[in-house]
């Protein structure tokens, strides 16, 4: 396939360099996008970035993706409003190893002439004397230029102005795009747009330093409908590290988008082809209320990062909260699991000791937790059937409840009435 038209309707591509387009038709070609491990796991605003490197390779292309053991040393300033906190060397090379496993998810790093190939920056900076640095990269690149780039003038025109360190960082990321194009053939350099001054350092470093010729193409800024920033959720980034966001909240994530937004992302995040995005467009906007956009796109992007088991566990989940999955589900998860199940819903802590000996219904719904304002209150709701633990209607107001009514030992799921839940947690 042809990977500039491929972004191209897909609504991804933002800016290209001349030439780049001829280049990439000629046959395969090496290219690279970098990541900076600032954490110890990618979130959902990496996603187009790795989308693009996926498409790259499927037309053909050999990807490279540089995770940046250095450059994570020093901070990227674009599109930041102040200076980043620096990691240490031991953080950072967790955060790598996590970066570099997550990675391999998503492309082939087996398939011949194109494999899919990792490197670090880290490699070719940790013997580079700065002395060496200011001699053979800086000389080549004027104050005038690094000065015209608009994360550097942001800052500058800011509070908080910018370091030395920041002010480097272009240089940095430009050597890397100068070392791959010297020692991997990397002709080109792609990210998200707000890169496109870093990456033209790139292309300008090659062609003053060895006369050589390289090639840029970024990726469009992904944003909400309304405004909002794309990855965010109230309870913060949506990640692809179970552990940070369990695959229930992140297939509800993905679930939960406008029909706006899912008409855009089901094009960007999936690799279905356009012929199929056209016909779920068309059957969607003839019934919204089906969603058949939103579960396309949820299920094939939680396929992709989590399997097809923790998929189908993210759609019982659903049905266990929304429809006629019974309790018994929570016994195929374990706490943590519960605990992301139920972290929008008010959680309650009460004393294993004192449900060994048992408590009243309202007591339990009233006086050890708050679900109900007031005794009476729970009790005129159980006789009026709209109070029910573990999915099953509390008979009457004077049942009493021990630690047999736990889940797994140590939950008890209350509700009231169908959509209001409530999580009881015994310590």
């Amino acid at each position: 396939m042809n990977f500039v038209e491929e972004l191209t309707w897909r609504g991804m591509l933002h800016t290209i360099m001349p030439g780049t387009e001829e280049m990439l038709n000629k046959g395969m070609a090496s290219g690279y996008i970098g990541f900076d491990p600032t954490a110890d796991s990618l979130h959902v605003g990496h996603l187009t970035q790795i989308m693009t490197l996926i498409h790259f390779q499927r037309a053909g292309h050999k990807p490279f993706a540089l995770v940046g053991g250095a450059t994570g040393m020093v901070g990227d300033p674009s599109g930041k409003s102040q200076e980043r906190n620096l990691l240490s060397e031991d953080v950072l090379q967790h955060n790598l190893e996590a970066v570099k496993a997550q990675l391999t998810r998503f492309l082939d790093f087996d398939s011949g002439m194109n494999s899919a190939k990792m490197v670090n920056n880290y490699d070719w900076f940790k013997s580079f004397t700065f002395l060496d640095f200011i001699r053979d990269v800086g000389k080549h690149i004027t104050v005038n230029y690094m000065m015209a780039k608009d994360s550097v003038k942001k800052r500058l025109e800011g509070d908080t102005g910018m370091s030395f360190t920041e002010f480097t960082y272009q240089l940095v990321q430009g050597y890397d795009f100068y070392y791959l194009w010297k020692h991997h053939n990397c002709t080109i350099q792609m990210g998200g747009s707000d890169q496109w001054g870093n990456i033209v350092t790139g292309t300008e470093l090659i062609r003053r330093k060895d006369a050589g010729e390289a090639f840029a193409l970024t990726t469009q800024l992904i944003k909400k409908a309304d405004g909002t920033k794309f990855g965010k959720t109230e309870s913060g980034a949506v990640w692809l590290d179970a552990e940070r966001t369990s695959p229930y909240q992140f297939y509800q994530f993905w679930l939960n988008t406008t029909d706006v937004d899912a008409k855009a992302y089901v094009r960007i995040f999936t690799l279905y082809d356009r012929e199929v995005i056209e016909t779920w467009e068309a059957d969607h906007d003839a019934a919204p209320h089906t969603r058949v956009l939103q579960k396309a796109l949820a299920k094939d992007i939680t396929i992709r990062v989590h399997g097809e088991a923790e998929y189908e566990k993210a759609i019982k989940s659903s049905e266990f909260l929304f429809g006629n999955v019974g309790i018994e589900f929570l016994s195929e998860l374990n706490d943590a699991e519960v605990l992301a199940l139920f972290a929008g819903v008010p959680n309650f802590a009460i004393s294993l000791t004192e449900l060994h000996e048992g408590i009243s219904i309202t007591d339990l719904l009233a006086v050890k937790t708050t679900i109900f304002p007031s005794k009476g209150e729970a009790k005129k709701t159980i006789v009026g059937g709209g109070a029910s633990i573990n999915k099953v209607k509390i008979a009457t107001a004077d049942d009493v409840y021990n630690a047999d009514a736990l889940i797994n030992g140590k939950f008890i799921v209350a509700q009231k009435g169908k959509k209001n839940y409530f999580l009881i947690v015994a310590e």
